[in-house]
């Protein structure tokens, strides 16, 4: 099995990361009101633009693969729909009206990439479409009943419907259909009649908090969530089951099917964590092997050099046995399809890009740490 692919751009802390279709690209977040274009160059990366439109912290980030426009989101509660103008080779910015008083804090694409949505503080999310009259991005509005800060998305692969999960400590599905753009979707558990904003589906893990995580199956059959109290959730409509894993380690922030039967979550224990079914969901283990000390040879230049990187003052080794030394806030699919995640890429709080490889799953299971 190979290596993970640690990227470092040595510009602080990851926010956010979109890569485009072929991976030659990527779109990073700072956490500034800027997002950062690196292009692949033999094996690292080069900046090659910047978009900058926003005038606070850029909150997600998410590049449509078959349109190439990206959608970037901010605290400064707007959302921006970027454009690559093939002549100039400049990215072109429209602004979106989103119409909430509070933070943007979550952006994604549907699967047919002729919508997106928008998560904010204005406990609201917005369903964004091109009016072709009026030539602009316009948003309509999922409001009832969600009572806190919506913290991330998660688009049904038909398309429609859409999961959110929430700081009001719920995880819930909503019909986002949109008369003139979407086609009426086929029966599926979740129901048949879809109106804008009906409520498919309301969950609670059993011991309650936020919800940073939610995530359609890649049937779209089942619904997975991550909150705040450590536990993954496996909500399924068909027969009104929950199952709820709580795991010994800290809240995982970011969740993603590899298959219909696993999923790999991450978050404050700075490593991916895989689960799976076996008739009933378990936590596995650890999927990184962790990393080895490379201080052997280690010249006294080369020590200084490291410890000023870092403000330390003395020799206090404070690296733990992971690739992320710090929180991982994202994972993204980086090959394979819905229904077989090859690689996926996480980011974190320690400015790393990390790509994993789950293709030789097998192997890698006999070397987990639990």
């Amino acid at each position: 099995m190979s290596e993970p692919i640690v990227n470092e751009f040595n510009l602080g802390p990851i926010s956010c990361h979109s890569f485009n279709h072929d991976r030659t690209e990527v779109a990073v977040g700072f956490g500034t009101n800027v997002v950062n274009i690196f292009r692949k160059t033999g094996a690292s990366w080069t900046l090659a633009t910047t978009l900058a439109e926003h005038d606070k912290p850029v909150t997600s980030v998410d590049w449509a693969a078959r349109s190439n426009r990206i959608v970037t989101c901010s605290q400064d509660r707007n959302a921006y729909v970027w454009t690559l103008d093939t002549a100039s080779g400049q990215w072109k910015p429209t602004l979106v009206l989103l119409r909430i008083n509070r933070a943007a804090t979550f952006v994604r694409w549907s699967p047919e990439e002729d919508k997106f949505a928008v998560a904010s503080g204005s406990r609201c999310i917005s369903v964004c479409y091109f009016e072709e009259d009026n030539d602009w991005w316009v948003g309509k509005h999922i409001k009832k009943p969600i009572r806190s800060t919506i913290l991330s998305l998660d688009w049904h692969p038909n398309n429609v419907l859409l999961a959110a999960g929430c700081a009001d400590m719920k995880a819930r599905v909503f019909s986002a259909f949109i008369k003139g753009v979407d086609k009426k979707p086929a029966p599926s558990p979740w129901g048949e009649k879809l109106p804008f904003n009906t409520i498919c589906g309301e969950f609670s893990s059993g011991a309650g908090g936020w919800i940073h995580s939610v995530a359609f199956s890649p049937s779209g059959n089942v619904l997975a969530f991550t909150g705040h109290d450590s536990t993954i959730s496996i909500a399924d409509p068909a027969n009104g089951a929950i199952q709820s894993v709580r795991a010994t380690t800290l809240p995982y922030l970011s969740i993603l099917w590899l298959n219909e039967n696993q999923i790999v979550a991450a978050g404050h224990d700075c490593a991916p964590h895989l689960f799976e079914n076996k008739g009933q969901w378990a936590f596995v283990g650890s999927l990184d092997a962790g990393v080895k000390k490379a201080d052997v040879g280690l010249t006294a230049r080369d020590a200084f050099r490291r410890m000023d990187s870092r403000a330390q003052t003395g020799s206090t080794d404070t690296e733990i046995n992971s690739q992320h030394q710090n929180t991982i806030n994202s994972i993204r699919v980086f090959s394979g399809s819905r229904d077989y995640v090859e690689e996926y890429s996480t980011s974190g709080i320690d400015g790393k890009l990390i790509i994993w490889n789950s293709n030789n799953l097998a192997v890698a299971m006999s070397n987990l740490r639990v």
